[in-house]
């Protein structure tokens, strides 16, 4: 199953279209977020990004998985800060 982690990364690749520029974004080196990125097309069973020297671009399928990646990831944004209200309003 994918991680939150391998979402994250898939992300910024995908707002970034540069494996350097997306690892900088969330402050991990090149190597580990492409590895976290193969692994992630590994467990899905697809290749997400095509990888070039000149260029990274998303597959079809990449952009859709992308779309989702962003709305699983806000939402779960929305409920780390719904139960940090959760807990203020208990203190």
């Amino acid at each position: 199953m994918p991680t939150f982690k391998q979402l994250r990364y898939f992300l910024a690749v995908s707002e970034t279209l540069h494996f350097r520029r997306a690892a900088d974004s969330v402050h991990v080196s090149q190597p580990t977020l492409s590895t976290q990125i193969k692994e992630l097309e590994d467990q899905l069973g697809v290749q997400l990004v095509e990888r070039s020297r000149a260029r990274v671009l998303l597959t079809p399928i990449g952009r859709a998985v992308a779309i989702r990646a962003a709305n699983i990831l806000r939402d779960m944004q929305d409920i780390i800060e719904m139960t940090k209200v959760g807990q203020s309003l208990l203190s």
